[in-house]
């Protein structure tokens, strides 16, 4: 399962014992896997400044978790065919000791090993100027995908156009891979060559009766060029100024005229056209992934800096000064997500009595408790969930 608790308690003596009890009780019944998350000294600031800072990590919280989940879509959708490889490239920057700053790691790894990045945001600085900064690099990476994206799909799109008009039936497709110059009678003035689509079971009508659907159609000037599931593209050379009347005697007998005239620059045009596109695409697509996999791990990693702080500052606001508090990472286990929250109520319910009863009686209404319809536990906790990148 990969969804994570990330959660927090006093680190006092009392309170470290209700840890050890919660690890014994969870381990022995298989409840969760727990790992400590370990979040350094930060500047605490004023009280006045946290409880504005905790509504404002609120949002960013959201907004990250929305970027990355745009970058995990992206990245499928530009690996069109390979979508079942893109957890592999769901990879975060590794530890940050120095032999493993370049590993990339899997998300679990990364989260279970949690280590504050000290170089990219420096804890001497004010709490709110690491939440500005993540927020700048969460927002850039943003437009910056808006900006990608935009120029891939615009390449992606027209190639998709120039491409669908290579498929379809003869009466609708492009013909610019079938025609060839031999084919038709060309820079005169008297005589034109014609494309007529004719249907499978009605050849032999075609080639009996062609050359008296008008006057002035060249005997022996039908060559069938090209066959699809449905019929055949023939061509039929007349006078122009019987054109008209050849074409609505043909319709007459079910034989399509195609309004095409053969221009060469065109034709070649149209061809160059699908190839720069394909070639375009095909260049774009190794730096453009390589984008979306670094800034994949940017934004992941910054996301998971923004769920230490959300710790930090709620654990503060909860148990007070000086500050002394024990994070920790649980895993649960699928199946026993019930019976785990009610370990975890049982074992911390003395930090907040009021919270802890509402939890045994939902039905129980206590004043100043209608935290607009969030989650609230006697212990501060927060959800990691990773299963949002995945669909699982």
């Amino acid at each position: 399962m990969s969804e994570f608790w990330l959660i927090s308690a006093p680190g006092d003596k009392t309170n470290l014992q209700a840890w050890e009890r919660m690890n014994t009780v969870t381990s022995k019944s298989n409840l969760s896997s727990n790992s400590k998350f370990h979040i350094p000294d930060l500047k605490v600031g004023t009280l006045d400044a946290l409880v504005g800072l905790s509504d404002e990590l609120g949002k960013l919280d959201t907004f990250a978790e929305s970027v990355i989940k745009k970058i995990v879509q992206y990245i499928g959708e530009v690996m069109e065919d390979s979508k079942d490889k893109v957890q592999e490239n769901l990879l975060a920057n590794g530890g940050r000791k120095d032999k493993m700053k370049c590993l990339k790691i899997d998300l679990i790894s990364y989260l279970t090993r949690f280590e504050w990045d000290m170089a990219k945001y420096p804890i001497k600085q004010p709490l709110k100027n690491i939440s500005e900064a993540l927020a700048k690099q969460v927002t850039q990476i943003e437009a910056d995908l808006r900006t990608r994206s935009a120029a891939y799909n615009n390449i992606k799109g027209n190639l998709q156009n120039l491409e669908k008009k290579t498929v379809g039936n003869l009466l609708t497709r492009t013909l610019a891979d079938i025609v060839h110059k031999e084919d038709f009678v060309l820079n005169s003035e008297y005589l034109i060559t014609l494309l007529v689509v004719v249907p499978k079971s009605s050849y032999v009508q075609w080639q009996k009766t062609y050359e008296s659907l008008s006057d002035m159609v060249v005997p022996r000037s039908t060559k069938m060029i090209a066959e699809d599931a449905e019929g055949g593209l023939f061509t039929v050379t007349l006078f122009r100024k019987v054109m008209d009347d050849f074409k609505a005697k043909a319709r007459e007998n079910r034989f399509m005229v195609r309004e095409f005239y053969f221009d060469e620059k065109e034709l070649k045009c149209e061809k160059e056209e699908l190839m720069k596109l394909a070639s375009d695409k095909k260049q774009q697509y190794g730096p453009l992934l390589r984008w979306l996999k670094v800034n994949f791990s940017e934004a992941f990693v910054a996301w998971i800096h923004v769920k230490a702080l959300r710790v930090f500052v709620e654990s503060v606001l909860r148990y007070g000064l000086p500050v002394n508090f024990q994070a920790m990472l649980l895993q649960p286990n699928r199946k026993s997500v019930k019976r785990l929250r009610d370990v975890l109520n049982a074992v911390f319910k003395h930090l907040d009595e009021v919270a802890a009863a509402s939890i045994m009686d939902p039905g129980m209404d206590i004043p100043g408790l209608q935290l607009s319809n969030q989650e609230y536990y006697p212990y501060v906790y927060f959800k990691i969930d990773l299963s949002l990148l995945d669909g699982s």
